[in-house]
This record gives structure tokens, sequence and C-alpha cells, in this order.
């Protein structure tokens, strides 16, 4: 596949979540995080990088799940998130290609912790853990809309915090 196309493809997730750090409502967060994550799995998948890809198919469905938790109660449960969390193991075993195989997993692992607790500041602070593990992957991976979108989603998730106030993210519950 040509390499433009395919580093455009990263691009579109870029944008994503540069607009999704800057709304306050954690559904609207998740939709776009959501759309991002989507852009970046195809682009993954397409290179050849398969934990990360995997990994992200994992945080999609935990953002649907988010989503509807107040729909589906049971999407909620700590039981659900240790489900994923399993999952994301299972994956990484089944696709390791090496110690970087390991960043996807603490990502997406960590962010799922904090997105359970629905509280916009521990949410922020996890994605302050993932985004360099994302990162760091990105860098390995040579996906470089990977590697803008994690740089400017510390920066924005940074400017977020100041923006909205720590003490008011961590008021947020819906």
């Amino acid at each position: 596949m040509n390499e433009i196309i395919l580093q455009g493809i990263g691009f579109v997730g870029v944008a994503l979540f540069i607009v999704s750090y800057q709304i306050k409502s954690n559904r609207t967060l998740f939709i776009l995080q959501l759309s991002g994550c989507i852009a970046f799995c195809i682009q993954f998948f397409l290179m050849g990088a398969f934990t990360g890809a995997i990994s992200l198919i994992i945080n999609i469905v935990r953002n649907v799940l988010l989503i509807k938790a107040n729909e589906w109660k049971w999407a909620r449960s700590k039981i659900t998130m240790c489900i994923i969390i399993l999952l994301l193991i299972a994956v990484t075993v089944f696709t390791w290609a090496g110690a970087e195989s390991l960043l996807p997993l603490a990502s997406v692992a960590v962010t799922t912790v904090g997105y359970w607790t629905h509280n916009g500041q521990k949410i922020r602070l996890s994605q302050l853990f993932g985004s360099p593990c994302y990162l760091i992957y990105d860098v390995i991976v040579h996906s470089w809309g990977g590697v803008v979108s994690e740089s400017v989603a510390i920066i924005s998730i940074l400017v977020s915090i100041h923006r909205f106030g720590w003490k008011e993210l961590a008021k947020e519950t819906s």
C-alpha cells in the first residue's frame, strides 16, 4: 500500500483524538476516541502491527461499553473491566512480537481502569500514563500519525486539565 495513504490514515486518527481531549463530556470524548481508534486500528493492521491493532479493537469495544453503561448496567461492572483486561493479556500473548507488545497492553489496561472510574480527573491521569506507552509503540512500528497523536494527546490532556480545572474534572461523572 502507498506509504502516503497508509500514514494518512493515521493522521485522520490524529484529528479525531485532538478534538476529543477538548471535550468536557466523557460520552463525547469516548465517541471521538472510538473513531480515532478505528482509524489507527486500520493503519496498524495494514502495517502488520497486530498487537497494537487488536488492542485497539478491544479499546473500541471498551469505549462502546462505556458509552452504553447507563443502559447496560452489566457494562459498568468491575467484572466487565477485568474481562477486558484479561482479553488484552490474551491478545498480547497471541500476537507477541517482542517486548514492544507490552506497550499497547499497558496503555489500554491502565486507561480501562481509569475510564471505569467515570471520573474526568482519573480518566485524564490514566491517559497521561497510557499515551506515552503508545507513543513508544508508534515509534517502534513507524506510525508517524500515532507519534503525533500521542504527543498531541499528552499536550491536549494537560490543556484540558488547565482549561477545566483539576478539581472540576474530579466532580465530572457523565
